[in-house]
């Protein structure tokens, strides 16, 4: 998880806008950078709050590459098949990252094929310099979350929590209409800077390049196994979307609740990585109240597949007393998905 915000077309003092960055800090404990004057764009400012999972040397955004100094990206998300398109495409990499490939996959097939071709959770942003152009990209389920902020004057802001526009037309101060509203799921959108020394934008594309239950464009991992046993066929594709996941710099670990569903995502993670020699154990970790029949079973579970396991054991106390908090980080009243995140909450808690 980490934390995007741009602001395109705004005049206001940038240090009166960014304090809006800090308000989504909690996506990115790692680094913090800010890029304003971009290719002499004096209007324009990029921020970026990094959680480090791939390539901590050179993975810091907002990212640019040498083969392709017009271009910055910064983007949220884990791109699966990266190092599959670099194959395919010829690609010639500068950095471990993931997320590299976006920038050459604009380069070479415009906003909408390089959102096409990712196999990978995603949102991102592209400024193309050279053209005066913007493009925002979302992955099909919109798993990774994006706000856009837009008003009749042009001015673009976007940011992976609304938290960090709702109150940036206050700063602004210009009398202008805008409109804050989530980006679609499984859409690009590419805006053209009229006049590159004022930054401000003009909506020319909006375009869903993929939608639930259309084949994608690329090759999913483990396709080429599939047969007419459906079973096997099952087998195959969950093992390969656990398999995928696991692409990490850092120690790797699930949530093991004892279920059937998390049950076998924790015993495929551990397979795969004894199949990848990892030098560390899965970590699984267990939450819940005392006596929780959840922690128990999760307990069973562990032992059997022999992850290094934990347990997180929270009083009804502590799981009220951060439930106002956790309805801010997430935005959303939703009971089920308030349900899920109290636990988590509530042991993320420092002692």
């Amino acid at each position: 998880m980490c934390g995007i915000w741009a602001l395109f077309g705004s005049y206001e003092v940038i240090q009166k806008q960014i304090s809006n960055v800090l308000k989504i800090a909690h996506r990115g404990p790692d680094a913090f950078r800010v890029e304003t004057n971009m290719h002499f764009f004096p209007h324009c400012c990029l921020a970026f709050h990094r959680l480090s999972v791939v390539d901590d040397l050179y993975g810091m955004q907002p990212m640019r590459v040498n083969i392709l100094p017009f271009l910055w990206l910064i983007y949220n998300g884990e791109i699966y098949n990266h190092k599959a398109l670099g194959k395919e495409h010829g690609f010639n990499y500068q950095t471990q990252c993931d997320g590299e490939v976006i920038l050459h996959l604009y380069a070479r097939y415009g906003a909408e094929g390089a959102a096409a071709h990712l196999d990978g959770v995603f949102a991102f942003c592209v400024i193309d310099t050279e053209k005066g152009q913007v493009h925002l990209g979302r992955d099909t389920y919109g798993v990774r979350p994006a706000f856009k902020l837009l008003s009749d004057d042009g001015v673009l802001a976007i940011c992976s929590e609304a938290k960090g526009l709702v109150t940036l037309p206050e700063s602004m101060n210009n009398g202008h209409l805008s409109l804050l509203v989530p980006f679609p799921p499984g859409h690009i959108e590419s805006y053209q800077m009229p006049d590159k020394a004022e930054g401000k934008v003009n909506l020319y594309l909006q375009k869903q390049f993929h939608q639930i239950g259309d084949m994608p464009k690329y090759r999913a991992l483990g396709s080429e196994l599939l047969t007419k046993d459906v079973l096997h066929n099952i087998r195959v594709t969950l093992t390969a979307a656990v398999k995928k996941r696991m692409m990490s710099d850092r120690r790797i670990g699930c949530l093991l609740s004892g279920g059937l569903d998390s049950s076998l995502v924790a015993a495929l993670a551990v397979k795969c990585a004894r199949e990848d020699f990892l030098q560390y154990p899965v970590q699984t970790f267990s939450i819940g109240m005392e006596g929780s029949p959840d922690v128990a079973a999760a307990k069973l579970v562990a032992k059997h597949i022999g992850s290094e396991h934990h347990e997180v054991i929270f009083t009804p106390q502590e799981g009220i007393a951060v439930l106002e908090e956790v309805i801010y980080m997430l935005e959303t009243y939703d009971i089920t998905t308030i349900r899920a995140s109290v636990a988590s909450g509530a042991s993320s808690k420092p002692e």
